[in-house]
């Protein structure tokens, strides 16, 4: 892994939360992007090297919104950038962890992404991200 991509945050209003971060960070987010097949809206800070992301549930139905009605708002995961994601997973995987979706599916900010489950990460939900050519 290459270094923290990004960490992403549960929130149940994109627009109150782009507002509390702009005034925190002292700038706006740079990008929105909704990604339909996760039931997700999103939004990026950026912070020196460092990004935010902010994730808005579009359907009840969506690991956002469940996420938010188990644990409220907050950070809901962490996500590293990698070069090949699907070394990376097998990597992975022969170290004992456990992937949730093995095939890498496109994600927000133009990545291709795959997740490892909480439970073999210390209860951290990590995904990981390659940059798409």
């Amino acid at each position: 892994m290459e270094k923290i991509e990004h960490i992403g945050i549960a929130v149940k209003n994109l627009d109150k939360s782009n507002q509390l971060f702009a005034s925190l960070l002292g700038k706006s987010h740079y990008k929105t992007e909704e990604v339909s097949s996760e039931g997700v809206k999103t939004s990026f800070f950026q912070s020196g090297p460092n990004k935010i992301e902010l994730l808005e549930a579009t359907s009840p139905e969506s690991p956002i919104a469940k996420f938010i009605e188990k644990k409220g708002e907050g950070v809901h995961h962490i996500a590293f950038a990698v070069n090949n994601i699907e070394s990376e997973i097998k990597r992975l995987q022969k170290e004992g962890f456990v992937v949730l979706n093995e095939t890498p599916k496109k994600g927000a900010d133009n990545k291709l992404v795959a997740f490892l489950h909480p439970k073999s990460t210390n209860g951290v939900l990590v995904e990981l991200c390659q940059e798409i050519d």
